[in-house]
């Protein structure tokens, strides 16, 4: 929870309450009312005015509402106790959440959305064409470097999922590139494609962004909205308030440009 609390963008906070509290407000009002009755203890569901047995016919779909309102409920009371300590007022009615429709091309004449459903079916961990150092274990994968991570931490503390070298086609390219991190935003609906460069040898860096920069703008992608680049220099302490302020302005920009 540390990232949550301590690096979270003001804009992505406000995007993120106004997100819980339009849920919920899509949601209807359900109860789980139990009383007892002599050595029983009774259930009901209660949905507005009614109530209903949970023996019911629609008990299932009712009881999954009760629990995503239920995790709504928590996650505005966390979000608004952050907010509560670092602002002050009311978070921007402006930003509120949208389908964005962000699109990268797979093939000629071909591009899929990069909403959950394209997430979902982007296998994480994919990438076995080069060994893994076994140094930089998190929740079961092994990382590349201690950037990386360090970056799978601040995606996990923040509550954004996120896939870990998915193979993904681009236009163009006869085989599958697999990058660093695509990182989902529920708020926007919408990924992002995550590189993160670690400069050991300036001249190979280059040469390297230069490529990737190429062939995913070649699929379509914009830099610093559909594409994030981060650097470190391998020696360094890699600040998550960098990363912060990526995804702050790539999210900022996807919801200006989606208004438009």
């Amino acid at each position: 929870m540390e990232a949550l609390y301590n690096f979270i963008p003001k804009e992505y906070l406000e995007l993120k309450i106004n997100y819980c509290r339009q849920q919920l407000d899509l949601l209807p009002v359900v109860r789980i009312y139990k009383h007892n009755s002599g050595d029983k203890i009774n259930k009901r569901i209660i949905v507005g005015s009614h109530k209903y047995d949970p023996n019911f016919e629609k008990r299932k779909e009712y009881y999954r509402i009760w629990q995503q309102r239920d995790l709504l409920e928590r996650e505005l009371q966390l979000y608004l106790s952050i907010w509560d300590y670092h602002f002050k007022g009311e978070p921007d009615p402006d930003y509120m959440p949208m389908k964005a429709k962000r699109t990268i091309w797979v093939d000629t004449g071909k591009y899929s959305i990069m909403n959950k459903e394209y997430f979902d079916s982007l296998k994480n961990d994919a990438n076995t064409k080069y060994p893994k150092p076994s140094n930089y274990p998190f929740n079961g994968i092994y990382y590349r470097s201690a950037a990386e991570r360090e970056i799978a931490i601040f995606y996990s503390e923040m509550g954004i999922p996120f896939k870990y070298e998915p193979e993904i086609m681009l236009k163009g390219l006869i085989k599958p590139v697999y990058p660093d991190f695509v990182p989902y935003f529920r708020e926007i609906d919408a990924c992002k494609i995550h590189e993160h460069f670690g400069m050991k040898d300036y001249s190979d860096y280059l040469n390297s962004s230069k490529i990737r920069f190429s062939n995913y703008a070649n699929a379509g992608l914009i830099q610093d909205l559909d594409i994030l680049f981060t650097h470190d220099t391998g020696d360094t302490w890699f600040d998550p308030r960098y990363l912060s302020a990526k995804l702050n302005a790539a999210i900022y920009g996807t919801v200006c440009m989606s208004k438009q």
